[in-house]
């Protein structure tokens, strides 16, 4: 790991490039060995110019991992019901292990509606109720991309989260609460904190472990960060100048911090690795391996 000042940079992007190198293997194992290749099927629906280039990369990571990706693009006007049954469709494929729609879906469609048709073992994103529901009681079956990365990034700090104080700030249902899950099922103490929380910077220096995921730029200060806490910023935000920043003020913090993750190259090239790891463990329970 770089250092920089007091604290060590966590590279998302080298850990990203060895999750998908041991996926790459994995797959090669599978095809060979098993007859199975995993399959992604990705639903675009409309020209949402982000989502076009989320799905192109997500595309592509399953190319590089020998993953074969089933690439659905449907015109903006699409009804729900045409969305609905090329859903169960994909359900229903032997082919396809993973199931992504991506977000946002327009108007005329229920996003709640389409995520909870997904079949839970095909659910990928782990955003189903199904699958929320299997991580709140310590058994889960797929798990949110980007918290998932996130704790691959703390193992690679080789720092454990038994026993030690963590602070989640941010609630939403991608990010925020199955982070403080898995937090606490490996056994550290959580505390979310969100917009209705007093006091939050104290309750910040009292954290060994800061996961900032609120969408505010440089909103955590780093006189708000206790020596020698791991702080992992989930935030990317544009500033007027197009330079893009996270939630946490990097110089500030990484003065106090022991390890800290960068805007960009932190966490967000860890969530399309834990796609593609979700997809293969989809597949090996499919397929009755694991």
């Amino acid at each position: 790991m770089e250092r920089v000042k007091t604290g060590l940079i966590i590279d998302g992007k080298k850990i990203s490039a060895e999750v998908r190198a041991e996926l790459k293997n994995e797959v090669v194992y599978l095809i060979e060995n098993k007859g199975i290749t995993p399959g992604l099927a990705v639903v675009l629906v409309g020209e949402n110019p982000a989502s076009k280039v989320y799905v192109r990369n997500k595309t592509k990571a399953c190319e590089e991992a020998g993953i074969r990706s089933f690439q659905h693009t449907l015109p903006e006007e699409t009804t729900e019901a045409e969305l609905v049954s090329l859903v169960e469709k994909l359900n229903n494929s032997p082919e396809v292990h993973g199931i992504l729609v991506q977000l946002p879906l327009p108007a005329q469609i229920d996003d709640e509606k389409i995520l909870e048709l997904i079949s839970p073992k095909k659910d990928v994103d782990g955003f189903h109720p199904y699958n929320m529901g299997r991580l709140m009681v310590g058994n889960p079956l797929l798990q949110p991309c980007t918290p998932f990365g996130i704790m691959r990034l703390l193992e690679s700090t080789g720092i454990d989260p038994s026993g030690k104080e963590a602070v989640v700030i941010g609630r939403s249902n991608i990010v925020g609460k199955p982070m403080a899950m898995m937090l606490l099922r490996r056994n550290a103490t959580v505390t979310i904190c969100h917009s209705k929380t007093k006091d939050l910077a104290e309750k910040v220096r009292s954290a060994d472990i800061v996961v900032a995921a609120i969408g505010r730029a440089n909103f955590v200060k780093g006189d708000w960060i206790k020596e020698g806490a791991v702080v992992i910023d989930v935030g990317m935000n544009k500033l007027p100048d197009g330079k893009l920043t996270g939630d946490v003020d990097f110089e500030g913090a990484s003065l106090k911090a022991s390890h800290i993750t960068p805007v960009p190259g932190g966490v967000g090239p860890m969530t399309i690795a834990m796609l593609l790891k979700n997809t293969v463990e989809a597949a090996k329970k499919a397929a009755g391996l694991i």
